[in-house]
C-alpha cells in the first residue's frame, strides 16, 4: 500500500511575483498596519514579508535599480536658507523639488516618478 502527503496551509510552496511581493509589503508596512495579521491573512509566516522587504530594499526585483545617488554639495544662490527638514532633490534640466519633512511618502514617491519620465 502505498502513502500520500498532502501539503496543506503555510507548509505548501508558492511563487509569488514581485508585484505581489511589493503589494504585501507596502499592506504590512502602512500606518498602522500589523505584519502578523498581514502575513495571517496571505497565508504567510510574518518573517516572510521581512525578508521581502530586506529583498525589495536592495534592488526592487529584476530590472530595477538597487540604489539612488545622493550627492551632497553646496547650496545654489538663494538656497542656503533652507529650513530644517527640508529635502531639496534636483532632477535635471533644471528642475528641482524641496520636499518637507511632513510630506506623505506616497505623495513624494508619486512626484519625483511623475517629474523623472
Amino acid at each position: 500500500m502505498s502513502q500520500v502527503t498532502v501539503f496543506s496551509g503555510a507548509a505548501r510552496r508558492r511563487r509569488w511575483s514581485w508585484d505581489e511581493k511589493r503589494a504585501l509589503v507596502a499592506a504590512a508596512f502602512a500606518p498602522g498596519a500589523v505584519v502578523a495579521d498581514v502575513a495571517r491573512r496571505a497565508d504567510l509566516q510574518a518573517g516572510q514579508i521581512y525578508r521581502w522587504r530586506r529583498d525589495l530594499a536592495g534592488g526592487g526585483g529584476p530590472g530595477r535599480p538597487a540604489f539612488a545617488e545622493i550627492v551632497l554639495e553646496s547650496p545654489a544662490p538663494g538656497l542656503d536658507r533652507l529650513e530644517a527638514g527640508v529635502i531639496l532633490v534636483e532632477l535635471g534640466g533644471g528642475v528641482m523639488v524641496r520636499i518637507g519633512a511632513s510630506a506623505p511618502a506616497p505623495l513624494v514617491t508619486a512626484t519625483l516618478r511623475a517629474l523623472s519620465k
